[in-house]
């Protein structure tokens, strides 16, 4: 990924669905948030189990990363993974960061994340992955920018870059 991909909308971008009950009421730390993968696009056939699974794993994985703050993250009860194609993201991407064409992942801080599949299956190929880990790096890169990570400058982009892999092998790792 690089700085110009896996944009993150905050401030007066609001989501596309709203999300009424996605902030916690409750300050309890030690209630993991819950993470639903949805697939909402039909050209790439997906295995959603297999993504959820992975999702509350590197979830698990990002809040043992300590922040000196509240993140909104740490302060969510439910987060939404959409699975879509690049036509809704292409429309996603102008509506909320005026720009064109679909991006990978786009981050909203009341806890949506959507994912272009098609984009994802592109950047695969082009980087010798598999779907599946492409898939499980932008589940990744969202769940690190509701934790107050950001990849607008070189120096915060390495960082990210390093808790991406970080996450990955902790949520890959076998328990």
């Amino acid at each position: 990924m690089n700085a110009n991909n896996g944009m993150f909308c905050r401030g007066s971008c609001q989501p596309p669905l709203q999300l009424a009950n996605s902030m916690r009421s409750d300050p309890n730390p030690a209630a993991l948030p819950q993470i639903t993968v949805r697939n909402l696009q039909r050209t790439v056939p997906i295995n959603v189990g297999d993504l959820e699974k992975f999702a509350a794993k590197a979830l698990r994985a990002c809040l043992r990363l300590r922040k000196r703050e509240p993140t909104d993250l740490t302060r969510l009860s439910k987060i939404f993974v959409w699975l879509v194609s690049d036509r809704r993201m292409a429309s996603l991407h102008r509506q909320f960061l005026n720009q064109t064409g679909p991006t990978d992942v786009l981050t909203f801080q009341h806890g949506e994340i959507f994912i272009s599949v098609e984009t994802a299956r592109r950047h695969a190929r082009v980087f010798g992955n598999s779907l599946a880990r492409e898939l499980r790096l932008y589940i990744v890169h969202g769940l690190l920018h509701l934790h107050g990570f950001d990849d607008r400058n070189r120096v915060d982009s390495r960082e990210m870059e390093r808790m991406q892999k970080r996450i990955l092998t902790a949520a890959n790792a076998k328990r």
